[in-house]
């Protein structure tokens, strides 16, 4: 079976989409999704766009996509990649095709001379915890990610 992983285009936004439906299912927070398949668009291949996706396909179908991001370490004093979301469908799990596709922006990264690769994971989440530990990554228990969204962000903002 061929595996291949290719940057996603505008057509793929409805997969995109759906994918990311089916990741926040199985992450108990389907109700936070409200992205649109306009919005996917926009966001991900209109002009000026900083993000970046790719579809995985097995036989020419495709099985996963992943959305990320260049960051920025002032420590290092060079770029990092973040990876925002890595989906593979259930039934294709177990194949290599996650290890595959990071794999993929790992390469990305040292081309381009990055410090970092990262990404996060829900602490219940124990088969992806597994599966990152065995490519060598570690867990970064020291920092605490917090959030401003939505109403809070909004009246932040405005002071």
């Amino acid at each position: 079976m061929s595996l291949s992983i290719r940057p996603a285009v505008r057509n793929d936004a409805a997969q995109i989409l759906a994918y990311i439906t089916e990741l926040a299912e199985y992450e108990r927070a389907r109700h936070e999704v409200v992205a649109t398949v306009a919005d996917i668009e926009k966001t991900l291949f209109d002009e000026g766009s900083n993000v970046h996706s790719l579809i995985c396909e097995r036989d020419g179908q495709a099985i996963g996509f992943a959305v990320y991001f260049f960051s920025y370490s002032t420590w290092q004093g060079r770029n990092g990649i973040y990876l925002e979301d890595l989906y593979i469908t259930p039934q294709q799990r177990g194949g290599g095709a996650g290890r595959e596709v990071l794999r993929h922006i790992a390469r990305e990264a040292v081309a381009r001379g990055c410090g970092r690769f990262e990404w996060s994971v829900l602490d219940w989440n124990t088969p992806a915890l597994e599966f990152y530990q065995s490519l060598g990554a570690e867990p970064q228990a020291e920092w605490v990610r917090y959030r401003l969204a939505g109403e809070k962000l909004l009246a932040f903002a405005q002071g």
